[in-house]
């Protein structure tokens, strides 16, 4: 068992540290710190997704245990040890986590133990991160605290392998490397990874560890499941078990499944027989059932699904024992046939807009998000890192319907469908930062803020930021004379500057003409009056 090759993981994380290695030796701006992290939470993702993996291995290892504890028992315990050192040092590990951003952020260790990293305010922070990790003459850091730790769970994992082969057999977790600083000067493992590192840089360094802890602990439990003969369970316990493509059939399609017995010799063929609609299958109404055929110790069951419900069937599997017997290991399954079907709504209101993007949400029943594949009659549906959203409507449709498709048994059916009204988006309404709803303001807020700006009514669930490009201020001066003053932006000119200080209280002040640049071009909007308070 010596001599291991790097694995896909290891060189994933050997990756992911060469990025973070290279973002720890540039100036710390607003876009390091956004890479940090980027990194980070694709390291949490990765750690997620081993975790889940390594689950997989144990609940196979746990199935074999239950088969045949007297030969498995040995490698079981061990990998319930294995996974015992893991799931202690992952503990510690977030623990150190959850304490650097307690005492950096200023917040209670609860609050830091659930907080994202992006909403962390101090991720440039490296003085408190290097006092908790490095220490002071009078204070030991964590670091070497985490050090032993590694030191410890590294010894514990290796004792799990056989003597023989130990020797090359990679934990990952180095410590004993050629540490240097960017002079080339020597350190110790705690100061190349903690020695003036900001807060976020060690949150993914942490991370980056629970990575490996996890690729440790597979390398460990497959060593010690590979170890384990095949031969050693085959005619042990076994039971009939039912594998369906899919429990959720929908209609004009078929129900497939593999029927077969778990850890059986596949050189003998069972005898498969089922009857459907049933929860049992005595042998005495063998008569009544279908016998299906099999192959290479499984039985193929596969009916049209013509009508929709919940479905059902029972059945035994007939097997010749080795010395000669016969013994039926009894099963039964249920699935539902439905009709295809897909949800489909807009975010925000119940059309589209021309000319801006329009989240929308969709979804098919039984269906992953990955397995989807929308399509529109008119514009364009993308998959954006904030969803689904609609595009380049053109300026001729007023409607459009969105189709969805889904992958099914390698082709694609469609789940349904909805048509949307496509409008221009509306006029915003022009504003004087500072006024009342009533549109009053003294010339000191005005005066303050010397400039209209723009927002959408109330009741368009929507955000577009519409730019004021020029408009016209008119002051009537009694006796039927007006002052008219034009700008060729949002801001006031000096002139009406000059004439709204002389307004005294109950003046009208009128903006009309009001030019403005939206999704689609320039239009104009309607005027508002506004009263000097």
């Amino acid at each position: 068992m010596a001599g291991y090759k790097e694995t896909p993981r290891q060189k994933m994380i050997s990756m992911m540290y060469l990025v973070l290695t290279a973002l720890l030796a540039l100036n710390v701006s607003r876009e390091i710190l956004t890479a940090f992290v980027i990194v980070n939470e694709s390291m949490e993702t990765t750690n997620k997704q081993f975790s889940a993996k390594v689950e997989e291995i144990y609940a196979d290892f746990e199935k074999q245990y239950t088969i045949n504890p007297n030969k498995v028992g040995e490698y079981w315990d061990k990998a319930n040890k294995a996974k015992k050192y893991s799931t202690n040092f992952v503990d510690y590990l977030n623990y150190l986590k959850a304490e650097v951003i307690s005492q950096t952020e200023r917040i209670t260790f609860e609050e830091a133990d659930t907080i994202d990293l992006a909403r962390v305010k101090a991720k440039d922070n490296f003085d408190q991160p290097t006092n908790f990790f490095i220490g002071s003459d009078t204070k030991r850091g964590e670091a070497e605290s985490l050090l032993d730790s590694i030191t410890t769970f590294k010894e514990n994992m290796i004792r799990l392998i056989e003597e023989d082969d130990r020797e090359g057999f990679d934990l990952g977790l180095k410590t004993d490397g050629d540490y240097r600083d960017q002079d080339r000067q020597k350190q110790t493992w705690a100061q190349h990874n903690f020695y003036h590192t900001i807060l976020a840089a060690d949150i993914t360094i942490l991370n980056k560890f629970i990575a490996e802890v996890y690729n440790a602990e597979a390398n460990v439990v497959n060593y010690l499941y590979s170890s384990i003969s095949e031969e050693d369970f085959k005619f042990d316990t076994i039971s009939g078990e039912v594998l369906p493509k899919s429990n959720y059939i929908f209609k004009g399609d078929e129900y497939s499944a593999e029927i077969f017995v778990a850890a059986f010799d596949t050189k003998q063929d069972p005898e498969v027989f089922i009857l459907e609609g049933a929860d049992t299958l005595p042998p005495g109404q063998i008569d009544r059932a279908k016998k299906i055929d099999t192959k290479n110790g499984k039985g193929i069951y596969t009916l049209p699904a013509s009508s929709e419900g919940t479905k059902k069937y029972a059945g035994l599997i007939r097997l010749t024992t080795p010395w000669g017997a016969t013994k039926d290991y009894h099963f039964k399954h249920e699935y539902i046939v439905a009709k295809p079907s897909a949800t489909i709504s807009a975010d925000k209101m119940n059309v589209f807009y021309r000319g801006v993007d329009n989240p929308v949400s969709i979804s098919a029943s039984g269906k992953a998000d990955a397995q989807i594949k929308p399509r529109m009659t008119d514009g364009h549906i993308v998959r954006t890192d904030k969803g689904w959203v609609v595009r380049d409507l053109s300026a001729s449709a007023y409607e459009t319907t969105i189709k969805i498709f889904a992958e099914d048994n390698g082709k694609e059916k469609l789940m349904g469908q909805k048509l949307f009204r496509i409008k221009r988006l509306p006029d915003p309404i022009a504003k004087v930062y500072g006024a009342s709803a009533d549109g009053k303001i003294t010339k000191k807020k005005m005066l303050t803020n010397p400039f209209l700006l723009c927002s959408m009514p109330d009741y368009v669930d929507f955000e577009y930021d519409y730019k004021v490009m020029s408009f016209t201020m008119i002051i009537p001066k009694g006796g039927g004379y007006i002052s008219t003053e034009k700008s060729d932006s949002k801001m006031f000119t000096e002139s009406m500057k000059s004439q709204i200080q002389a307004l005294k209280k109950n003046d009208v002040v009128v903006f009309q003409d009001i030019k403005v640049r939206g999704p689609e071009g320039s239009r104009k909007i309607s005027s508002i009056n506004i009263i000097i308070n």
